[in-house]
């Protein structure tokens, strides 16, 4: 499962940006590392998990299968 530290030590990088994007963003007082690491982690989240399917689409194809032509196991204790 992917899981990140919110503890781990920050690293210097360098970014280019528009700078009127920044310009502005300063002038709002946005906290620039913040709102950029915040973005990057769902954003990494957002391929990780697309990754994921991809690579297991076979496995979830296989399943979904194998529960139409089954149901579901335990379908007869359901209460809804």
């Amino acid at each position: 499962m992917l899981r990140f530290d919110p503890n781990a030590p920050k690293k210097a990088t360098n970014l280019s940006l528009n700078s009127k994007v920044l310009e502005m963003a300063r002038e709002l007082g946005m906290n620039v590392s913040q709102t950029v690491d915040g973005l990057l982690a769902e954003e990494v989240k957002r391929r990780y998990w697309e990754k994921w399917q991809e690579d297991n689409k076979e496995g979830i194809a296989a399943y979904n299968a194998r529960i139409a032509k089954e149901g579901l196991p335990l379908a007869k204790y359901r209460t809804f």
